[in-house]
């Protein structure tokens, strides 16, 4: 096995705090100390998804640490390596310029390095082109005296010789990732906050293997989660058996976020033959269902005579079952314990292996045994969570890397 994503730092601690970002999204990962040379002949390095390397290159002269970023990538790209991060320092230390220019070089053709070390939570900001600490332009702060690689210049594009694109409140992920490819071979894009990080990270997911991320750990942390979404297509299936009014406020939600609402009467519920056609029906729609899009599956309100909770929570539960095993689904997220466990009965799983919280109390974890064992699962009682719950749900699953 070869690793899929390579990040190149230009110091250990560096890549360090990159790669733990990748380790939160569920990716198995690897901090080498060393070079892709060294990493990639260890065996056990090669064993995990992500493979973190150091060019050591931080202190070298801009010929020597462009050679050795250029070799370092070059090595990755033969070995399998299909996405790559550039970590820099986010004060432009080192030979910041040489890094960017020579890593584009070596990775595609049509390569575009997309440059934001905007960090946010450490104070690193990007506006207008220039690199703040806290309210400080970088040329204002210790970096410019820096001993060894001081910083001499705070606007990237004048320092890159690159052109620049800011963002604005109208931009989606989709009309940026348009505004860079446009823009050149090296773009400066700005981020004044973790919103507009998370859109540069999707528009860099939309631009696919020519996008070149550079930055920090700050664009590392959603890029990391774009990239575990990248290659799921199937849906998310949500089931909602609960009648609280809270749960019934989250489907609302997830309904006017995007996700497709199937909602059976109770007469559907209660027949065996209408339920068996709009079941079937519902199966069919599940098969051509568009690409990343949520399902949810909403018990109706009110009450009908011969139908109780326990019925409504095994239809439901069936449902999403067969939706799983024949039309493909990522993940699942049951709002209600009944529906939950209808769920986990007709996909004869034992239980689930957890893993992280969508939030306090709403538990991720993957099935153990059955017939879909290791398929994302999120649980949460009716009456519980913000109203954006249900939609956070989803996201997790479809951002977060899992083995099955």
């Amino acid at each position: 096995m070869s690793p899929k994503i390579a990040i190149v730092a230009d110091d250990l601690t560096g890549s360090g705090d990159t790669a733990v970002q990748f380790v939160r999204a569920g990716w198995s990962t690897h901090l080498s100390i060393g070079d892709a040379d060294e990493a990639l002949g260890n065996e056990a390095d090669c064993a995990a998804e992500v493979l973190a390397v150091t060019t050591h290159s931080r202190a070298m002269s801009a010929t020597d640490a462009a050679a050795a970023v250029r070799a370092n990538v070059a090595r990755l790209r033969e070995a399998g390596v299909t996405r790559l991060y550039k970590k820099v320092d986010s004060t432009l230390r080192g030979a910041f310029k040489a890094e960017v220019v020579a890593a584009r070089e070596a990775w595609v053709d049509d390569a575009i390095a997309i440059v934001c070390p905007a960090f946010p939570a450490t104070g690193r900001t990007v506006k207008d082109g220039v690199l703040y600490v806290g309210d400080k332009r970088v040329t204002e702060t210790s970096a410019a005296t820096d001993p060894v690689t001081p910083v001499t210049e705070s606007h990237i594009p004048t320092l890159l010789g690159c052109a620049h694109v800011a963002q604005s409140a109208g931009d989606t992920a989709a009309s940026l990732a348009e505004r860079i490819a446009a823009a050149g071979e090296i773009v400066v894009v700005d981020a004044a906050d973790d919103a507009e990080l998370e859109r540069l990270a999707h528009a860099c997911g939309l631009l696919g293997q020519r996008a070149l991320p550079i930055g920090a750990g700050g664009l590392a942390t959603p890029l990391a989660r774009v990239w575990a979404g990248a290659d799921q297509t199937t849906p998310v299936v949500v089931v909602v058996t609960s009648q609280h009014s809270a749960a019934r406020a989250q489907a609302t939600a997830l309904a006017g976020a995007g996700a497709a609402c199937w909602l059976p009467t109770l007469e559907q519920l209660r027949d065996e033959s209408a339920w068996q056609a709009w079941s079937e029906a519902r199966l069919a729609e599940a098969a051509q269902a568009e690409p990343n899009g949520t399902l949810m599956l909403l018990a109706p309100q009110g009450q009908a005579e011969g139908l109780d909770a326990d019925t409504v929570a095994r239809r439901l539960g069936e449902l999403a079952a067969a939706i799983v095993l024949k039309a493909g689904a990522c993940g699942v997220v049951a709002t209600g314990g009944d529906g939950a466990r209808e769920v986990l009965r007709a996909l004869g799983a034992g239980g689930i292996d957890l893993a992280d919280e969508v939030m306090g109390g709403v538990p991720l974890g993957t099935l153990t045994g059955g017939s879909a064992i290791g398929l994302p699962i999120v649980t949460k009682a009716g009456g519980f969570g913000t109203e954006d719950v249900l939609v956070r749900a989803a996201r997790a699953i479809r951002e977060r890397r899992f083995k099955r």
